[in-house]
């Protein structure tokens, strides 16, 4: 059946199995999960756990084994090559753990290829400028600087300014702070947290961090490819008060 109209994201008794020669992998194993639109969803669990896969799913670049991926009330699952290439252009942002930016581009044009990329959208929906992504992050100031003359925290700013420069249904972060200390993962987060309260973006972080999952509006955890736990926030916490 389709997923809820609340339902921006929804994976029904989804699995994912890897076979290496003689080894089975059974990385998800009979997943249900709906993404709210608007919410900020917290993903928990340990190394192994399968929550990269299930980060990878959402996103559309890999298939489920078995199970179906809504979006929407679009059916993503068995859909071609292509129709999942658009998915991902017009409507997913991705942040990893590691910035991925190109060395020899500045911030401002290493946004700016993807808004480049995204002005060629079916939906109609223009991207906002690499100046103004820049600017949510708090990186106004910081466009024309090389990755080199950039922190890590500001790097990964970066990253996040050309994820939602395209203005995503869902920005799908994973282990966003796990290559950063403390106090410059606060200032990650302080702008993730911004940026879904001033755009409504309907975000999803992947970790490990527990203390991550108070800033959520919803916390599942995940264990041996299964949702184990569901925990709504009755009131979510600014970075800067995350007890980590």
């Amino acid at each position: 059946m389709p997923a809820p109209a609340t339902a921006v994201l929804r994976l029904e008794q989804v699995t994912k199995t890897y076979v290496m020669g003689d080894v089975r992998v059974e990385a998800l194993r009979g997943v249900d999960l709906a993404l709210q639109r608007g919410e900020l969803l917290v993903l928990l669990g340990p190394s192994g756990s399968g929550k990269s896969t299930l980060l990878n799913i959402l996103g559309a670049l890999d298939v489920p084994t078995s199970g179906r991926v809504w979006f929407g009330d679009e059916e993503l699952s068995g859909a071609d090559r292509d129709r999942l290439t658009e998915f991902r252009r017009a409507h997913v942002g991705f942040v990893f753990q590691f910035y991925n930016l190109i060395p020899s581009l500045t911030a401002k044009e290493n946004v700016q290829l993807v808004t480049d990329i995204a002005r060629d959208r079916t939906d109609g929906l223009e991207p906002m400028s690499p100046s103004e992504a820049l600017a949510l992050v708090g990186l106004a100031a910081r466009q024309d600087h090389f990755p080199a003359q950039l922190s890590g925290g500001e790097q990964q700013r970066v990253a996040i300014a050309r994820a939602i420069c395209k203005r995503p249904a869902v920005l799908l972060c994973d282990e966003p702070t796990g290559a950063l200390d403390v106090s410059t993962g606060r200032l990650v987060l302080e702008a993730l947290d911004s940026i879904h309260r001033e755009l409504g973006t309907t975000t999803a972080v992947i970790t490990h961090n527990v203390a991550i999952g108070g800033m959520a509006d919803r916390i599942v955890t995940i264990a041996d490819g299964l949702v184990h736990s569901v925990r709504h926030n009755e009131q979510r916490l600014g970075p800067r008060e995350l007890a980590w």
